[in-house]
Order: C-alpha cells, then structure tokens, then sequence
C-alpha cells in the first residue's frame, strides 16, 4: 500500500518572528516533492503567524506542540483544541518523549488527549519510543506496545485514519545519534505487525509511522528504501535549512 510520505518540524521551545518567517518564506520559495506532507509545530504564540504566511497550504500544514482534554474552563496554561484550530492548526503533536518525562503525561493521559483532539477536529502526531537502557535490555518493542496500548483502547478503527505513528527512540532525540536505516526499519516493522495484530492488516499498512531522532539533511536519504518508514518527525533540524533536503529526500 502507498502511504503518502510524511515530513513534520517540531520546532519545540524555540522560535522568534523573525525565525519563523525566515523559514517559511524558505518553505514557500522552495521547490518541494510534490508527493511529500509537512506539517510544521512551532509553539503556540506563533502558531497564529505561522499560518497567516504559509503560502504552501494544503502541502505545507500547521500544528500545535501540545493541547489538553478539555474545551475551557479554568486551566491555566493549556491550549484548547477549538483554540489551536482557530489560528490555523490541523494537527497536535502529542506523547512526545519531553512530555512524558519532563511533564510526568503517562500513557493514559497522552490516549485521552489523542481522542480529545481527533474527536474534535485535530489530527494527531502520535510520539512513541523507548529509553537507552530499555533498548540495551532488548525491550524496545514491549515500551512501544506498552504506550500504545492506551490508544487502541480508546480509539475507533476509524480515528487512526487522523494519527500518524512518531517512532522516537528517545536516546536519539537531540544527541547527533541516530538509529541505522537498518534498525529502524526493523523496529517499524514490528510496530506495524503489532498494529496488524490489534487493528487488522488493511488498517495496519495505512498508518504512516515516523522516525524521529536526530533526522537530517545529511542522512535523511540513507532511509528512502525502508518499505515501513514513512517519513521523519524533525527537531533541531527544521530550524535550518536543510528542512527542504529532508522533505525532498525522497525524490534526491
């Protein structure tokens, strides 16, 4: 099955106007694949702006970094979701590993607020991953299984059609290392057999998943023939400019 690759920016807590316009104007002035899907996170304050310079809309989208399981109310804070929609989000990255450990959001929280958000109107970046010792002791499929299962329990076979899978292994994150083509393929393919177990195989070979973890201009290529990688979800390098070498990395 052709799944439509998939490229997001999570600019995290970083970000001023004037970055934010240096790259989408980098965005809008360069040549993409026209058979790539980006969508670009910057925080929350700029989200608004992001969106009003964006000339690349419906190839290029906007998301939020986080939003929360309610519509309003007395939460100081937290982003609603009709919020995010309105200054021009489509998307919401949740369950990122800074979340999980720096915010202390379980599993169980992150499922709430991916059904919160897709039953409102978000489509959602779903961020999994396991630490560097859960992968030393061979126990990285059984983390991923272990986060996702709080989803699958809460969403309809529908709603994964408005999800796709972030694979961060979170000793990558940041770090300048990252996994080889090889095992990351490995471990997407066993996330997948997983999904096939939990949601059947049609279902299962729709769902893009993303590797996330210190992607670049410079290796970004090196993974264009993983048949079960369908994309990157980009940190520090969707700052730069080489963020239009890793959305054409397909077509290099």
């Amino acid at each position: 099955m052709a799944r439509t690759f998939f490229v997001g920016g999570n600019f995290k807590l970083n970000g001023s106007k004037k970055l934010i316009h240096e790259i989408v104007e980098r965005l809008n002035e360069s040549k993409l694949d026209s058979n790539a899907e980006v969508v670009i996170c910057p925080p929350a304050t700029f989200i608004d702006y992001t969106a009003s310079i964006n000339k690349k809309s419906p190839q290029v989208q906007v998301g939020g970094q986080n939003t929360y399981t309610k519509a309003s109310g007395a939460y100081t804070g937290e982003n609603s979701v009709t919020m995010l929609k309105e200054v021009g989000a489509d998307w919401v990255i949740l369950g990122h590993s800074e979340r999980r450990a720096y915010f202390k959001e379980t599993s169980e929280e992150i499922a709430e607020k991916t059904k919160f958000a897709i039953d409102n109107g978000l489509k959602v970046i779903l961020c999994i991953g396991e630490l560097l010792e859960e992968r030393k002791a061979g126990i990285t499929l059984d983390v991923c299984k272990k986060q996702l299962e709080p989803v699958l329990a809460k969403l309809s076979a529908q709603d994964w059609d408005k999800v796709v899978i972030a694979y961060e292994p979170v000793w990558a994150i940041g770090t300048g290392l990252a996994a080889t083509p090889a095992d990351a393929q490995d471990t997407h393919k066993e996330i997948r057999d997983y999904l096939k177990e939990k949601l059947g195989e049609s279902k299962a070979e729709s769902i893009r998943i993303l590797y996330g973890g210190s992607a670049n201009g410079a290796n970004a290529s090196t993974f264009k023939d993983k048949v079960d990688i369908d994309g990157f979800l980009v940190g520090g390098a969707s700052l730069k400019p080489e963020f239009v070498d890793i959305i054409n990395s397909r077509s290099a």
